[in-house]
């Protein structure tokens, strides 16, 4: 499995609530932002064969900017893993049921995806990955058996993909 996994874009500020938090939006720069990244990602060949979101407003709105100017808006899976709370462990539990010949995108929260690709990229998770927000991730050879493993490919901020 080949897989890519997002950061939302910036969202708008928090008031302290867990129910605003879960419904905070992307702001119109993160809007505009996020459209300008989901253009590099099709314009650099990537063509996940499914895209799954957290379900918070602000990752799904993400995801949805993606799917929509990937054309895969009908390969677009909520995972309540992916929110705030399971854990890693959770989101590989769920990857490891889509098959070793797919690729997929993942598009979430921080520390969450992090914390996920640090396992994948060494097995006891001690690796120290900075997804900024709208920044981007490929693990390629991901396994699950004996254990979650994968390559880190590249991680590409988001200040990378603006400018170019």
């Amino acid at each position: 499995m080949d897989l890519y996994i997002l950061r939302h874009g910036k969202a708008g500020r928090r008031d302290g609530s867990s129910t605003d938090d879960r419904k905070r939006p992307l702001t119109a720069k993160g809007r505009k932002e996020m459209e300008e990244i989901a253009l590099w990602i099709a314009s650099s060949g990537i063509e996940p064969d499914w895209i799954a979101t957290s379900p918070l407003v602000r990752a799904r709105e993400t995801a949805e900017i993606v799917a929509r100017t990937l054309g895969l808006m009908d390969r677009l899976e909520e995972w309540e893993e992916l929110a705030f709370g399971p854990g890693p462990e959770a989101i590989l539990g769920k990857l490891s049921a889509k098959g070793p010949d797919t690729r997929g995108m993942v598009v979430g929260h921080e520390p969450l995806l992090s914390e996920t690709i640090a396992i994948l990229i060494s097995s006891d998770g001690s690796a120290r990955i900075a997804l900024a927000k709208g920044g981007l991730a490929k693990i390629r050879e991901v396994q699950f058996d004996p254990s979650p493993s994968g390559e880190l490919e590249w991680l590409v901020p988001p200040k990378f993909i603006l400018r170019s």
